[in-house]
């Protein structure tokens, strides 16, 4: 089996998925708000499931390029979010993807220690090189996100999905390890009136995705690998 060890942060913890998260994750991809910005549709009950055991399947495979991780607070295995690494075919490359925190998680505003913990992962036991990430272009909130991630901007995508019956922009941002391994952690720019995003500043849920793929469809037109949460969301 090709498991990872559980990650931990100070606000956060990320581990495998196991068979007790099928409500809380099914819950993520059926939700009309939390699916609103990732890169595919919301989902019924049976893809729901489906997509949930392609997700348990992940540490069976070898090589193994998903890793679809729950998120926990560090006192409780409840699931309260995800967090996905999408490993690229090519170079040495991967994707954040699928970052999504339910309502109310006891996690909220740390969406961004998920990312770094995942990326420290990879940088490190993967030795990946370069990592990137995405949001739709007209989730704004994204940008504090991807920061406080030690992500940097990079470019704009044109119409790279399309979902609820539109085509999406998808800003990028990246880091690449020497970079990223030599920089110190960077703070959250949240506004200065609040020390992280509130419900009025954030979509309810605190849905701040990344673009996701879609498990039913792997690949872009044009053969290249389609986004694979909601925080980077």
């Amino acid at each position: 089996m090709n498991r990872i060890p559980e990650l931990r942060g100070e606000h956060l913890r990320l581990r495998e998925m196991h068979a007790g998260d099928h409500d809380a994750f099914a819950r993520i991809l059926t939700h009309r708000v939390l699916t609103r910005y990732l890169g595919i549709d919301r989902m019924d009950t049976a893809q729901a499931h489906d997509a949930f055991t392609q997700c348990l399947a992940q540490p069976h495979t070898y090589p193994r390029r998903k890793y679809t991780l729950a998120i926990c607070a560090p006192d409780d295995d409840t699931l309260v979010g995800t967090m996905g690494l999408l490993v690229e075919d090519y170079g040495s490359n991967a994707m954040l993807t699928a970052l999504v925190l339910l309502p109310g998680a006891p996690v909220r505003g740390h969406g961004h220690e998920a990312g770094r913990l995942l990326m420290a992962y990879a940088f490190g036991h993967l030795g990946l090189h370069r990592i990137w990430a995405g949001h739709r272009s007209d989730h704004r909130h994204m940008t504090q996100i991807m920061h406080a991630a030690g992500l940097r901007p990079e470019a704009t995508l044109r119409q790279l999905f399309r979902t609820q019956s539109c085509w999406h922009d998808v800003t990028t941002y990246a880091a690449v390890a020497p970079e990223w391994r030599n920089a110190k952690p960077p703070r959250p720019n949240w506004p200065s009136s609040t020390a992280r995003p509130g419900p009025s500043n954030r979509p309810p849920g605190d849905c701040l995705p990344v673009t996701g793929p879609d498990p039913r469809r792997d690949r872009r037109p044009g053969g290249v690998r389609r986004p694979g949460r909601a925080e980077a969301g």
